[in-house]
């Protein structure tokens, strides 16, 4: 072995070698320090560089958020919200504290002690990134989402990442920490289309904010990280555990005692589900007001925070939107169980059965009250279903009743309940079951004050989400004996009146006689009465007695008089089935032309709209309807409104209109109507104060059942709601004009009475009334051949 030269170096120590666990701290106290650095030149750099082309924040110092059109009834009941953002504005004093602590606790804990940036937040997330080759945590504050929201995008990039932090340094010198808290809680999206806090609480929880609870406010705290994830309708065990985190991180800084928590953790919450948030059924009515805000602003309408108040009363259209339902589903019964909406194939395996019957229920929504269920197990005596919340339910006895044919052995595979089938079901009062079904027949109501054409209540079907479809304006129906009344008060004017004979008898005309297909008009059941007064034949609805009268006045002047009530002429042609109703209107026409008899023979205008403000309160719009006594028009003369009255009494009380009478009141007035092969059945009524209108039938029109009428299927509904409406009304009595007289218990205008211009009959011979004096009722060949002649002239459009 060679000896060292004796010029070489000594040899150099062996290094000793640093500690694993030291390299770790030494390197992470390191990135921590470089991460800070780093922040701080590049943020110097930024300040210098980037400042002058910063955005004003005019945004913020004068803020105007997307505010969306809200619609009220007339005792302000939200019944309608439409715009892109839902939003209520609520300054931060209104704030609950416990909210307050709860953002802060979860979203910026030091927030009213940094500048607007948390270096220390900066420096871990850029720990993160350094680590991960990738930006993945933001470590914004308050200040710095506000400042992404209203200014940048949300990718996670360093440029936007600076920018964010000189906007968070301009904020906090402009705006005051409370002013930029009060725009993040009114600003930041929380799910359901819902901006702000305010919003939010009203959507997931239907509460104002100052009424929250510590625990609604915790669930609401953890909605701006994912709304998404954390929302508790779509995800409710993850918006749980997420509550319960931010539950506990404020016991951690104190902001509540052990006993807060505890009882805000146990605390059951109900969150609303999605399309649940009015509590008033008022959906054709919002979507109505809709519709007329956005053909007068158009996309501004969803933005500027308008609030329209209706002249709906939330209690009239609570009771209408039950009464209709109650009268088609009362239908629906009588009709019989059409079977199961759906099948499906239940899995053995009890999870994937849950999912399979979560999965059929959510293709079949609740509709209010009627539950969607699906069949678990069936047989004659008893049906188990489960609902989509995993509760089941049994079903047996009188409650299986409607469905029996249907648990029979004789019923087709697509009719037969049995597991796998998907049921409609409904709490009974006991709080059993029932089976049911959701109604294929369709429903309008509409009421309206006859003094103003204010709109109380409006239901346009069965249900919005179902078929939006607005039967009260969008239905063009035949009317049928419900039109009579208007024939009737174009015949006062030519001298005919309650006490006018007219022959019910019949009709019968050719195909070569019409020009196209032969008609025999008949009355309702068949048969002829001969003879009698106009007042009985309003009452009794005899179709024959208004062929005649329309004959006698001529169609072509019946066509223009009905204009007076609202009715297009064009809808009316001038022809005698005008007379049973053949032509066509709407339930709100209806509504209209019922109200001239209501008012005293004056012409409104039904309307909807109240007021309209902006969101700051000050008036855009008033309404200003016509008014019967004041600026509204005659339709009618008071005489003949006060005899249309009087008749019109007489069918509610006495005639076709008598279920009527279960109200106990003498002051109610109105006609049935029922088309042929009973395809429309209606009732179109009123009191003084109220005028209201019921129709039933099917949108592709067919027949409703040979004994279904008006005054079975629609009255019943009328009746409902007006005994409701009406109550603590005073009855009220129509004064007389000075211009009728009253002459031997019936009714007459002062220029037609007896022997002075009054037409004492119709298609009545000498003849046939003394026949009549002997009760036997009136012969086919007893019709005038002149009358014919007439009729035959009509219908050549002569």
């Amino acid at each position: 072995m060679q000896s060292p030269s004796p010029t070489s170096p000594p040899p150099v120590p062996p290094k000793r070698k640093r500690p694993l666990w030291l390299t770790i701290i030494f390197g992470f106290v390191g990135l921590i320090i470089a991460g800070i650095v780093s922040a701080g030149l590049v943020l110097g750099y930024a300040l210098v560089v980037a400042t002058p082309n910063l955005p004003s924040l005019e945004a913020l110092t004068d803020y105007r958020p997307k505010v969306p059109l809200r619609i009220y009834t007339a005792d302000h009941v939200l019944i309608g919200e439409f715009g892109e953002e839902r939003r209520d504005i609520v300054h931060i004093q209104d704030v609950p504290d416990s909210l307050k602590k709860a953002v802060l606790a979860i979203e910026d804990a030091r927030f009213y002690d940094h500048g607007g940036v948390d270096l220390a937040g900066i420096a871990r997330a850029g720990f993160v990134a350094l680590s991960n080759g990738h930006a993945t945590q933001g470590a914004s504050t308050i200040t710095m989402q506000v400042a992404r929201n209203f200014f940048l995008s949300s990718e996670k990039t360093y440029t936007r990442k600076i920018y964010e932090m000189l906007l968070a340094y301009k904020i906090e010198s402009k705006l005051t920490k409370d002013q930029i808290l009060e725009v993040y809680m009114n600003q930041i999206y929380l799910g359901q289309r819902a901006y702000g806090f305010a919003s939010a609480a009203r959507v997931y929880f239907g509460k104002d904010l100052k009424d929250l609870s510590l625990a609604e406010s915790a669930m609401l705290a953890g909605l701006p990280k994912a709304p998404s994830a954390y929302n508790p309708v779509v995800n409710p065990k993850r918006a749980k555990v997420r509550q319960e985190y931010i539950l506990t991180r404020m016991l951690e800084l104190h902001y509540i005692t052990q006993e807060q928590y505890d009882a805000a953790a146990k605390q059951p919450l109900i969150v609303k589900g999605a399309g649940k948030e009015f509590s008033v059924h008022a959906e054709y009515v919002a979507e109505m007001v809709r519709q007329m805000m956005y053909a007068q602003y158009r996309e501004e309408a969803y933005t500027r925070g308008f609030n329209v108040v209706t002249t709906i009363d939330s209690a009239d259209q609570d009771v209408a939107y039950r009464a209709l339902r109650r009268g088609l589903m009362d239908y629906e019964r009588r009709h019989g169980y059409r079977g199961p909406e759906a099948f499906i194939e239940l899995p053995s395996d009890a999870s994937e059965r849950e999912q399979a019957i979560d999965d059929a229920l959510l293709e079949h929504p609740d509709n209010g009250e009627i539950i969607a269920a699906v069949v678990t197990s069936a047989n004659p005596k008893q049906v188990q279903a489960t609902f989509i919340d995993g509760n089941s339910i049994t079903i047996q006895g009188d409650n299986l009743r409607f469905a029996s044919f249907a648990l029979g052995s004789r019923a087709q595979p697509n009719q037969r309940v049995r597991p796998g089938a998907i049921i409609r079901v409904v709490r009974n009062e006991d709080d059993s079951w029932s089976i049911t079904q959701l109604p294929q027949v369709e429903g309008a109501f509409v009421s309206v004050i006859p003094q103003d054409g204010a709109i109380r209540a409006l239901v346009g079907g069965f249900d919005f989400n179902k078929n939006k479809f607005n039967h009260v304006t969008q239905a063009w129906r035949q009317p049928g004996s419900s039109f009579k009344p208007f024939i009737y008060s174009a015949s006062l004017e030519k001298g005919l009146g309650p006490a006018t004979i007219i022959n019910d008898a019949p009709l019968f005309f050719s195909a070569a006689e019409t020009g196209g297909q032969a008609w025999e008009p008949k009355n309702y059941g068949g048969g002829f009465d001969g003879p009698m007064t106009m007042r009985t034949a309003l009452q009794k609805s005899k179709n024959l007695v208004s062929i005649r009268i329309l004959n006698h006045i001529g169609t072509k002047y019946a066509q223009q008089y009905i204009t007076r009530f609202g009715f297009d002429a064009d809808r009316h042609p001038a022809y005698l089935p005008m007379a049973l109703g053949a032509g066509l209107v709407t339930p709100l026409q209806m509504a209209a032309g019922y109200s001239v008899f209501a008012n005293g023979g004056y012409r409104i205008n039904p309307y909807l709209i109240a007021e309209v403000t902006d969101q700051r309160g000050a008036v855009v719009a008033h309404a200003q309807p016509l008014v019967a006594g004041q600026s509204a028009p005659h339709a009618i003369e008071p005489r003949n409104a006060y005899v249309m009255n009087s008749l019109l009494l007489s069918v509610a009380q006495h005639g076709t209109g008598a279920k009527t009478n279960v109200l106990k009141r003498t002051d109610l007035a109105g006609k049935t109507g029922t088309t042929n092969d009973s395809r429309d059945a209606w009732f179109a009524g009123y009191q003084h104060t109220l005028t209201a209108i019921a129709w039933i039938g099917y949108d592709n029109p067919r027949s409703l059942g040979d004994k279904e009428t008006g005054g079975g299927l629609a009255l019943p509904v009328w009746v409902d709601y007006m005994g409701r409406a009406l109550k603590g009304v005073p009855e009220y009595k129509l004064p007389m004009p000075d211009d009728v007289v009253s002459i031997g218990d019936e009714l007459y205008f002062d220029e037609f009475t007896p022997g002075h211009g009054f037409i004492s009959t119709v298609g009545v011979s000498q003849a046939t009334l003394d026949e009549a004096s002997g009760a036997s009722p009136a012969a086919p060949e007893q019709v005038g051949e002149q009358e014919k002649k007439d009729i035959m002239n009509l219908f050549k459009g002569h």
